[in-house]
């Protein structure tokens, strides 16, 4: 299936046999509402509500196909297998009936189930009529207040659905607002991370926003911040016009442990205080990584840089050593803030050509063949004649191991004379 796009109404699409689940067995949730809007994907992520032996199910399913298995929530009976291109979640039934298992969930199109044994279609709170009507519309306000992460979900799935959020549902988040602060920071940050993703996130993040939802995480933005953000996502389109490798790198991961897009990074720029080190703490309140802080920080540090004259080689060479992987959020960053295409055109080049030695140094010697050559011991003194030759070779004043050599010879006379005086 790897490549492939399915839909979760096809078993034949499943990692695992139809055969193999009880009857009756109900598909519920995103991937129904999904497939009935005709959202396929090549990852499958299925949810599974069984009136009975849930979490048996489940371990019977992954040790058949000698998939993983967890067990996520031992009080509620619910595991989950996971096969390399496919999620699968298995739940005990919430209550006496299917029913009354749908009317505990968040909104009415996530509150449709499905029976892959007989085809059938279960949709007691009208779930079918929101989706024809692209309308977000919650099953209850307890539901909501029970789980404040919904309050914000709300509003990343009209993003990624391109839904309009029902009026009295709106209104009821904005009155339950203040309860996002009992959620989790780990919870909170998973769903920023799908707003801040896409451009489609851009203003239902301004109107979470105003209603309220934002602002105990990101107490210094304010309506110019969101503004910005929109100015993110027109520099990516306007900079991968001419650049398309650098709009791929903005979508892509900063690292692959980190689930988090440089395009999302250069829009936490936006929020947090332009100061680098309140900044930084805020992030890290937040329990952001270490990763995610650096890249952040190194975009508020360095984006007043592109605004001033062009840079010689030397500032180029020392600004590229500190932006790193960063530049491509710090492009549209710039950008954003009025730096002008022109001005950081040059440098876009360096950072796309990965012979550039700028951008991309090739030492020519390594510390060890400058102490064995100049026979002298280990030293910080080792990297500064490193970064000299580095330099001499940008500039053009070496190009051999044998003249970097000598310059370091030269530097390293010019040292002992200094110390002699």
């Amino acid at each position: 299936m790897q490549g492939s796009v399915v839909s979760p109404f096809s078993p034949e699409t499943w990692p695992f046999d139809l055969e193999l689940l009880p009857q009756p067995v109900y598909m519920v949730g995103g991937a129904v509402r999904d497939g009935i809007l005709g959202r396929s994907s090549e990852y499958l992520d299925l949810d599974f509500v069984l009136p009975s032996d849930a979490i048996q199910t489940a371990r019977h399913i992954a040790k058949y196909y000698q998939a993983g298995f967890v067990i996520l929530d031992p009080a509620r009976k619910i595991a989950r297998v996971v096969f390399p291109h496919a999620t699968v979640d298995f739940a005990q039934q919430e209550g006496n009936s299917l029913a009354t298992d749908l009317r505990r969930r968040d909104f009415t199109v996530n509150a449709i189930a499905y029976n892959p044994h007989t085809q059938e279609m279960i949709d007691p709170l009208q779930g079918c009529v929101d989706l024809d009507a692209k309308l977000l519309r919650m099953v209850s306000p307890d539901n909501l207040s029970d789980d404040p992460l919904r309050l914000l979900r709300a509003y990343r799935q009209a993003s990624q659905l391109g839904f309009a959020i029902e009026t009295n549902t709106q209104g009821i988040i904005r009155n339950l607002a203040s309860n996002i602060t009992q959620v989790a920071l780990e919870r909170v940050r998973v769903e920023l991370g799908y707003l801040l993703a896409s451009a489609t996130g851009t203003p239902w993040l301004q109107t979470a926003w105003q209603d309220g939802l934002i602002q105990p995480f990101f107490p210094y933005a304010n309506s110019e911040s969101f503004s910005q953000l929109a100015a993110v996502d027109a520099a990516v389109v306007e900079l991968a016009k001419t650049w398309q490798p650098l709009g791929l790198k903005i979508q892509g991961f900063i690292k692959d442990t980190v689930k988090t897009t440089w395009l999302g990074i250069a829009k936490l720029a936006c929020l947090v205080h332009p100061e680098p080190d309140v900044a930084a703490a805020e992030l890290n309140s937040l329990t952001y990584s270490r990763v995610e802080i650096r890249a952040v920080t190194t975009i508020l540090k360095l984006a007043p840089q592109l605004k001033t004259n062009q840079m010689s080689l030397r500032e180029q060479y020392f600004f590229f050593q500190e932006v790193g992987a960063v530049f491509p959020a710090l492009a549209v960053f710039a950008l954003a803030y009025n730096c002008s295409v022109e001005a950081i055109a040059p440098l876009i080049s360096r950072y796309l050509n990965p012979d550039d030695l700028v951008a991309y140094p090739t030492p020519l010697v390594s510390g060890q063949d400058i102490m064995i050559s100049l026979k002298i011991p280990p030293s910080p003194f080792i990297g500064e004649l490193l970064t000299e030759i580095a330099l001499a070779q940008v500039e053009g004043r070496v190009s051999t191991r044998n003249e970097a050599i000598e310059l370091a010879a030269s530097l390293e006379e010019g040292r002992r004379e200094g110390v002699k005086e």
